[in-house]
């Protein structure tokens, strides 16, 4: 496992959570970051993206407006802040880092991925 989320649990429709993504052994800023999730049955799905350096970010349609991807350089984290959850939030979520994709939404693009937090969302 070359990154490690956490910060996922229980919490009320409404609530707000904070993910964390680090890596122990590879510098964040220097790879592009995203957050995927996947719900019980269903395919991965991706959540969010932020670019190395500087990065620009980038949100799927379903949490635009919800969710704040961010990084915090001398940390070397990245984080998922998400407010306004809703029930259809919860899954697993995981992020994943490379140097470069071709297609920010493919899973299958990233070749570093994290252990997966759990995020439940009562209604």
């Amino acid at each position: 496992v070359q990154l490690q989320a956490s910060g996922g649990g229980l919490v009320q429709t409404g609530g707000s959570l904070r993910l964390s993504c680090t890596a122990p052994r590879f510098t964040l800023d220097d790879h592009i970051i995203s957050w995927f999730r996947q719900a019980p049955g269903k395919e991965r799905e991706w959540v969010s993206y932020i670019g190395s350096g500087n990065g620009a970010t980038y949100y799927s349609n379903s949490v635009k407006g919800r969710f704040t991807i961010s990084k915090d350089s001398a940390k070397n984290t990245v984080y998922l802040h998400m407010n306004s959850l809703k029930p259809d939030d919860t899954a697993v979520y995981f992020c994943a880092a490379d140097s470069s994709v071709s297609v920010m939404e493919s899973w299958s693009e990233y070749d570093y991925w994290g252990q997966g937090t759990q995020v439940t969302v009562s209604s």
